[in-house]
């Protein structure tokens, strides 16, 4: 997107809005009516005046902010009709004059056609609008459920719980923002689902399991506090289970995207010690070796490193006991080396960190890996530049630049800039430089 390309975009988005008379929070109150529509919970409880700065951001001629894809959504179905309320999406119309603005601010021809056909499918169904991001199977049967006119049977819920797990696997490969989109309906329909008078173990399972996603995709989107919104929604829900690990898999969850969006360990202690208790109640070994895990962490960041190597022991302990019929899946002895590593790191033993870690990246091979990749790969650089290697530090790096600007992944940005700061001594040395270059390339004027 050149300078000039965004000028054009910046004044058909301004013109868009001052044709229909609207100020920024008018149009801010639009997107919010949009998004209570289609069931998009990120932007329903956004406040206002956080909406018009947002919008501020993309009308100014000297920023670089432009309508992600929720905000690109919600824009194509206030704008696909005219004042009057009639649909106009052809030549002309303020639909087509919208399409062109993402364009020339760097929205692809392919997902402009994704819009246009959500829009259309929104338009030409009786049903809540958000089901059209349903599949047209389960449009039909959540319809149905819905209005009484059939009941909430097991074909449904594997449906939906299969549209989850599809949406869980694409992370790290598929935009936070588009995931969300497809998301959020299942969330919503998981809400009208549990007000009946005693919802299945089933249908409890399937909302906690959504929502939880839901939290770590606001997080990864940077909104905080719609994220722990869903956390605590999908606590609540988990607790309605008589299996524990369920409201252990939410605690832990919790306690990690607490700590990364505060930046504080202490913020996120109550929950850990609550995650691990939940998973003492639970059958899963798997989760009571995470819950221990992520205490270990925990106590390593404050310092306590007689309580890290406790928490550690246990978490290993654990492990030893895992088996494959176990409910809970997804972590495992080299997922645990990644926190063994990084626990060494904040006490001290770079030795210890740089073995664990380097088996932990060397295991993260798998598509569904790359965010947790891009994290530990940059915990293992710091490990190198902790062992006085800051060349083979910068060179590591590099990969986890390129994989944080494939995944987008917040946690691992943060590392990069703390990584980079660390490098400070030695920023005039090429090897630095040329890191300072990708970085900007590939994450700050991408």
């Amino acid at each position: 997107m050149t300078s000039g390309d965004r000028l054009a975009g910046v004044e058909l988005l301004r013109r868009l809005r001052e044709s229909r008379g609207w100020s920024w929070a008018d149009l801010a109150r639009a997107l919010q009516t949009a998004a209570r529509r289609l069931g998009i919970a990120s932007v329903m409880q956004v406040e206002l005046p956080s909406i018009v700065r947002t919008l501020a951001r993309w009308e100014s001629v000297t920023g670089t902010s432009a309508p992600r894809e929720r905000y690109q959504v919600l824009l194509a179905h206030i704008y696909a009709y005219t004042p009057a309320g009639s649909l106009h999406m052809g030549p002309g119309s303020d639909f087509a004059v919208l399409a062109t603005a993402l364009r020339h601010l760097g929205t692809s021809p392919k997902r402009l056609v994704q819009i246009t056909a959500l829009v259309t499918q929104a338009a030409n169904t009786d049903n809540a609008q958000w089901l059209v991001w349903l599949s047209p199977a389960m449009q039909a049967q959540a319809a149905a459920v819905l209005k009484g006119e059939r009941r909430l049977d097991e074909e449904l819920l594997q449906q939906l719980a299969g549209s989850v797990a599809g949406v869980a696997r694409q992370v790290g490969n598929t935009p936070f923002g588009r995931l969300q989109l497809q998301l959020a309906p299942i969330v919503e329909l998981c809400r009208l689902l549990l007000k009946a008078d005693s919802p299945s173990n089933e249908l409890l399972v399937l909302a906690s399991d959504a929502t939880t996603l839901a939290a770590r995709l606001a997080f990864e989107l940077a909104d905080d506090e719609i994220a722990m919104a869903f956390y605590q929604e999908a606590t609540n829900t988990a607790g309605g289970l008589p299996e524990r690990f369920y409201r252990a898999a939410v605690l832990t969850s919790r306690t990690m995207v607490t700590l990364h969006a505060t930046g504080s360990p202490h913020a996120a202690a109550d929950l850990a010690r609550e995650a691990v208790a939940e998973a003492h109640r639970g059958a899963s070994y798997t989760m009571r070796a995470r819950a221990h895990a992520i205490h270990a962490e925990l106590r390593a960041r404050t310092g306590d490193h007689t309580e890290t190597q406790r928490a550690l022991n246990k978490a290993w302990t654990t492990v030893d006991q895992l088996t494959e019929d176990d409910p809970c899946g997804g972590f495992n002895a080299t997922r645990l080396a990644g926190f063994d590593g990084l626990c060494a790191l904040h006490v001290g033993d770079a030795v210890r960190a740089h073995d664990q870690l380097a088996l932990a990246v060397s295991a993260l091979d798998g598509p569904r890996d790359l965010v947790q990749r891009g994290i530990v790969s940059t915990d293992l650089a710091l490990a190198r530049l902790r062992l006085n290697s800051p060349d083979a530090c910068a060179e590591l790096m590099h990969q986890a630049v390129d994989i944080t600007a494939h995944t987008g992944g917040r946690v691992s940005g943060q590392r990069i800039r703390q990584v980079r700061q660390a490098l400070r001594p030695w920023r005039s040395e090429s090897f630095v430089l040329d890191l300072d270059d990708h970085i900007h390339d590939a994450l700050i004027g991408r």
